[in-house]
């Protein structure tokens, strides 16, 4: 027989595939990342169905009545799968290196064996004394939990089938790879072809599987895209892993709300839960200064209060530059240019600044009406109140649109002890049961401007 050729090309960072190598990755345009994949080998097409033949039934013939959630002893990440594991699940968590995926898992873990469930933490990059290592800087561990050190994933399959347990890890998936499958560990094939295994054995098994994922310096998850497809559910760590906080968000989930989160702080000991993240995220902002204000948001079913903090300087070039950070820098650009046209103001030669304080990254349009008066203060000098919290979406017109769940975002900012509210005014037609707070209606940029300089 001939030689096996390569017949492929496969990136390293991104899972991207061609027939012809690249010196830069079409995809994620990453130097020197295209590697040779061999040729998968074809299974024959005449082999016969093991097991017996699969019987299809009608949806009142199937029962949910044994499948209980499984609390992991963090109220957060509970929050964020739905109200905590639901056996025979497979979840995928992503995350830049070193924030903390890791030690969440790790955390989990300890807690599920603890609460008498059998456990099996898998890892393909760390050897058993290193487990050890990390595992005592968390805690005392109680339970049955086993750890172990594999990338065969046949080898893996066997051990998950004698041991029979409730939860397993698979740190991470990029370090597997199955024998029957000619690609090199990480390739999209090998990815792809691991996954599956996994899926089928939490399901036949019913074992819920987290898997651990690298991600590419885009933010998504190394490989091909049929991965996040195949899973029932994706977390996603987001957040500066050089600061002390890591919040939790789920892109996906089948058992429960898409775009929930949950916060936490990374200590010596581990990851500690953020019970109040609003109070988290406001700590430490400054008062008395311009350019600051504080709006709330909602991700997921749970509304968050952020500052938002503007700069608006003369430029030293004839054009001038804008930045944001942590929201979508072409929404910014649209609300200068709706600044300019509806209150006459001229900032074409002016440098724009937003942030988002805590990192966090927001797509809320309600932080529109937020963003606008940050600027407005920065470039007029003028504080605002620091008791006021501001919510609106902008519209082209300059009006102030109304935003869903108006009264959770209240009610949050009202708890935190804030005093006035600036909202759309077709948002004070309902009772937002915010008792004690001023509540200022503006249909438009001018009135809330004028309300913002009233109180001064």
């Amino acid at each position: 027989m001939a030689k096996e050729k390569s017949v492929a090309f496969f990136c390293k960072e991104c899972g991207y595939e061609s027939a012809k190598w690249y010196g830069m990755c079409p995809s994620c345009h990453a130097y020197n990342s295209m590697v040779e994949a061999p040729k998968e080998r074809k299974s024959s097409s005449g082999a016969a169905r093991s097991g017996p033949r699969p019987v299809p039934r009608r949806l009142d013939e199937i029962s949910t009545e044994n499948s209980p959630r499984i609390g992991t002893g963090s109220e957060e990440l509970d929050r964020v799968l739905g109200g905590g594991i639901l056996p025979g699940s497979l979840i995928l968590t992503g995350g830049d290196p070193g924030i903390g995926k890791s030690t969440l898992l790790l955390q989990v873990f300890r807690s599920l064996a603890a609460g008498g469930h059998k456990v099996l933490y898998i890892s393909g990059e760390e050897s058993l004394r290193q487990l050890k290592l990390r595992a005592d800087r968390i805690g005392k561990f109680e339970g049955d939990i086993s750890f172990l050190c594999e990338t065969d994933l046949d080898a893996i399959e066997e051990i998950i089938r004698e041991e029979k347990p409730e939860a397993v890890v698979i740190d991470s998936i990029q370090t597997m790879s199955r024998s029957d499958v000619a690609s090199a560990p990480g390739s999209p094939a090998q990815v792809r072809e691991c996954t599956n295994l996994l899926l089928t054995l939490a399901k036949s098994l019913t074992v819920t599987i987290f898997i651990v994922g690298h991600v590419t310096k885009d933010g998504t998850v190394a490989g091909p895209r049929l991965l996040e497809h195949m899973v029932d559910t994706v977390l996603y760590f987001e957040g500066d892993r050089h600061a002390s906080y890591r919040i939790l968000r789920a892109v996906k989930n089948r058992f429960g709300a898409t775009g929930e989160i949950g916060v936490f702080e990374m200590t010596a000991e581990g990851l500690k839960e953020v019970p109040n993240p609003s109070a988290f995220m406001l700590n430490g902002r400054p008062e008395g200064t311009s350019g600051s204000v504080i709006t709330g948001v909602m991700e997921g079913t749970r509304p968050l209060l952020l500052e938002v903090q503007a700069l608006i300087t003369r430029t030293n070039y004839g054009t001038g530059r804008r930045t944001a950070a942590g929201l979508d820098y072409n929404r910014v650009s649209l609300l200068l240019a709706v600044m300019e046209k509806r209150l006459g103001l001229s900032l074409s030669d002016c440098d724009a600044y937003v942030n988002i304080t805590g990192g966090l990254r927001v797509n809320d349009p309600s932080l529109d009406l937020a963003v606008v008066l940050a600027m407005y203060s920065s470039y007029r000098d003028l504080p605002l109140d620091p008791n006021t919290v501001v919510i609106g979406e902008v519209g082209l017109a300059g009006e102030i649109r109304a935003v869903p769940m108006i009264k959770e975002r209240v009610q949050e900012a009202a708890r935190l002890g804030f005093s006035t509210a600036i909202l759309p005014k077709s948002a004070l037609r309902a009772d937002l049961g915010a008792r004690g707070m001023r509540l200022i209606g503006a249909a438009d940029l001018g009135e809330a401007i004028r309300a913002v300089a009233k109180d001064q």
